[in-house]
């Protein structure tokens, strides 16, 4: 039963950040974020905050201190949309998945044209 309950706040959470940072964050270094993930702690007092950020590794290190400093204002914005005893302390964690994906499809990409070459 915590855990389904987990699971659901997990997913409130995500939609509400992507929310509050998308529309209310107001400092110019948040680029291009994508919420991919939020892990709710079973006493759900810590949130980490998986994002995803497009741009070089510069524009990354800028968004990620944005974020980290905007956290407290990101926690009172959920604290107002989600009622609950406590809300979670946030935490944002960089997850380059999407990057490592694009880069594999980019590389397999390059790999079939050739063999397609190859084959006629």
């Amino acid at each position: 039963m915590v855990q389904y309950r987990s699971g659901r706040l997990s997913e409130e959470f995500k939609k509400e950040i992507s929310d509050v940072i998308k529309n209310h964050v107001k400092d110019p270094r948040v680029g291009f974020v994508s919420v991919v993930f939020v892990d709710v702690s079973g006493d759900l007092r810590h949130a980490k905050v998986f994002v995803s950020v497009l741009g070089s590794e510069a524009t990354v290190k800028d968004t990620m201190a944005a974020l980290k400093s905007a956290s407290g204002f990101i926690r009172r914005e959920i604290a107002h949309r989600i009622q609950l005893r406590y809300t979670p302390e946030i935490t944002f964690v960089y997850d380059d998945s999407i990057a490592h994906g694009a880069k594999i499809s980019k590389i397999l990409a390059d790999v079939i044209p050739e063999e397609e070459k190859d084959e006629q």
